[in-house]
Formats: C-alpha cells, sequence, structure tokens
C-alpha cells in the first residue's frame, strides 16, 4: 500500500520513565503496549512507528529528524508526556517542533499507552 497515511507515536522512552508515579506500571508493560498499538494501527492500514524521546536532551532533535524521514499525517503525543506537569515545557516544545516540522499533520493525544488507536482514528 503506497498511499497508506504515516503516523508517529511519540512518547517517553520506557528506560527513562519514573515508573513511581504509575503503580503497577514496568518499561516492559508500557513497551509492549505501545507496540501492539503500533501492530493495531497497521491491521487499520496505516503506516505507524514510535519515536521514544528523552525528557528533553535530545527529544526536540529526535522529533525533528523522525519528522524529516518521512512527513506523517498524524502526529500522536503520549500521555507521559503531555500529562505529566514535570515534562510541561517539553510538552510545550515538542508541540512546536511538530507544528514546524510537520505544519499538515494533526495532532491527537492519548490517555495512556493503550489509546493509542482510539486517538489516531479520531483524525482519520
Amino acid at each position: 500500500m503506497a498511499n497508506r497515511k504515516r503516523v508517529v507515536l511519540i512518547g517517553l522512552d520506557p528506560k527513562v520513565v519514573d515508573y513511581a508515579k504509575y503503580p503497577g506500571l514496568t518499561a516492559e508493560k508500557l513497551e509492549g503496549a505501545l507496540r501492539a498499538d503500533v501492530a493495531r494501527l497497521d491491521e487499520f492500514g496505516l503506516e505507524a512507528g514510535i519515536c521514544f524521546i528523552d525528557h528533553g536532551e535530545t527529544a526536540v532533535e529526535t522529533v525533528t529528524a523522525a519528522l524529516a524521514s518521512a512527513p506523517p499525517d498524524i502526529v500522536l503525543i503520549g500521555a507521559g508526556v503531555r500529562s505529566d506537569p514535570a515534562e510541561f515545557l517539553l510538552f510545550e516544545r515538542l508541540v512546536n517542533v511538530v507544528h514546524e516540522g510537520a505544519p499538515a499533520a494533526r495532532l491527537c493525544f492519548n490517555t495512556g499507552p493503550t489509546d493509542s488507536v482510539a486517538a489516531v482514528q479520531r483524525w482519520l
């Protein structure tokens, strides 16, 4: 399918998440849930990929490179960045990076690592 819509899921690398904030969540569960979302998006005929970032040291450069490699139709910024007050400035920077690097892309947001598909579907 040459004309598949491209989706980029941006979220904290499971290796850098503070799991004390999310009881019961582990790096393995987080990454597994995100990879399952990518597989489900693929089943819907989308080309989805994950862009794991750190807390800001290289996040802007990482996202800029991901957006430049193949312009996305939809960009999701995960709840670990969006809803954590400690990540507020990172979230703000990422919104502006996406705005500059993929101005035609739709933005969407999930509430956790298991509802990314629903978030993307709202903007198809």
